[in-house]
């Protein structure tokens, strides 16, 4: 076909609120009914080389992850790195992206396609590409993914309603805890449905989507991995620090699951206890060699151990800051978004309101 004959832009109120989630969840659901989807980001947030070429590491991941043709992709018009930034404020850089994007979906092979737009209302906008720029160029609805915070969230809602007028297509509450669950079901989201904004998905904290994996530990930390580099793809989804006397540290081990347990490499016996525990790495500072007993231990029980040359405060800074704001890019995850979507997401209102057969 010439062009797609729908698109939805999935954008989000704020950064690292599960826009690609909801992208590889709304790609799968679309592949259930039998549609072609295509893919596009038409503005860069994280570029990466493949082959000595720029890529949005997102686009790249999607791209592998659906299989899709050049023909299902459209790449990124402008790259929001420092250098274009600093061109477009010094007036270097004139460019109508604007006019550029105009012929974005031209072309496009697909039923439908998912274009995953800013991260906040205003990003873009000093390239003229904010997202209800790029919607009414693109003549496309928006899907609004928000993460809860509290029922306050819809004030940030209404106030993007009014600031996108009809172009907001309805919104994806994610990141929702247990404990809220019923309050949103309840009260928030026939508020919202009374003051015109559609729910049409409402997904559950998960700690696995919050998770991140030994090898992205191993990448933040520069870390050497000293045993099992066969189980970097596990997932740790909490983080323990071993400073304490080894009863304390037990108890206190005892208390968290899928850990990554921060301590001394001189300190053999706190090691020892977190092996003992639910423990999915082991971070040794200060680039001290482990007792070969560890070792052993660690190797028996396929837990990795890493070594950093970084003292312990340095390091939990640092892995503490990853929780939740790494990219969805494991497997595990991709399946667990899919699972919460299909339970969670109302594709055949969503096909309704795109006047597309359900």
């Amino acid at each position: 076909m010439a062009k797609s004959a729908k698109s939805i832009l999935i954008s989000s109120l704020e950064p690292l609120s599960g826009k690609s989630g909801t992208v590889v969840g709304l790609a799968h659901l679309l592949r259930q009914k039998g549609l072609e989807i295509s893919y596009g980001k038409p503005m860069g947030n994280c570029p990466g080389y493949v082959d000595g070429q720029l890529v949005d590491e997102d686009v790249e991941f999607i791209r592998q992850l659906l299989e899709l043709s050049p023909e299902q992709l459209r790449l990124p018009v402008i790259y929001t790195d420092v250098d274009s930034v600093a061109k477009r404020l010094q007036g270097t850089d004139k460019q109508d992206y604007g006019n550029i994007l105009a012929g974005y979906l031209d072309r496009v092979n697909s039923d439908i396609t998912l274009l995953e737009g800013p991260g906040t209302l205003w990003e873009g906008s000093i390239f003229q590409l904010s997202m209800g720029e790029m919607a009414k160029i693109l003549q496309t609805p928006i899907l609004l993914v928000a993460r809860y915070s509290s029922p306050l969230i819809a004030e940030s809602l209404l106030k993007a309603q009014r600031e996108l007028n009809n172009q907001l297509l309805g919104v994806v509450i994610s990141d929702i805890p247990t404990d809220d669950w019923d309050e949103v079901q309840s009260l928030l989201k026939p508020y919202l449905a009374g003051q015109g904004v559609e729910v049409l998905g409402l997904l559950p904290a998960s700690k696995l989507l919050r998770s991140i994996s030994v090898r992205e530990i191993v990448h933040l930390l520069g870390a050497k991995v000293l045993c099992r580099p066969d189980r970097l793809d596990w997932m740790v989804e909490s983080l323990a620090i071993g400073a304490m006397n080894v009863n304390a540290a037990l108890e206190y081990f005892r208390k968290g699951e899928n850990m990554a347990v921060i301590t001394g490499g001189d300190r053999t016996d706190l090691q020892l206890a977190a092996l003992e525990t639910s423990t999915t790495c082991l971070i040794l500072t200060g680039s001290i060699s482990p007792d070969p007993l560890i070792l052993g231990r660690a190797e028996d029980l396929e837990v990795p151990i890493l070594s950093v040359n970084l003292d312990t405060l340095t390091t939990v800074e640092i892995v503490d800051q990853a929780f939740g704001k790494i990219r969805l890019q494991e497997q595990v995850k991709v399946a667990c978004i899919r699972e919460l979507m299909e339970e969670h997401f109302q594709i055949d209102r969503l096909l309704e309101k795109l006047t597309i057969g359900a």
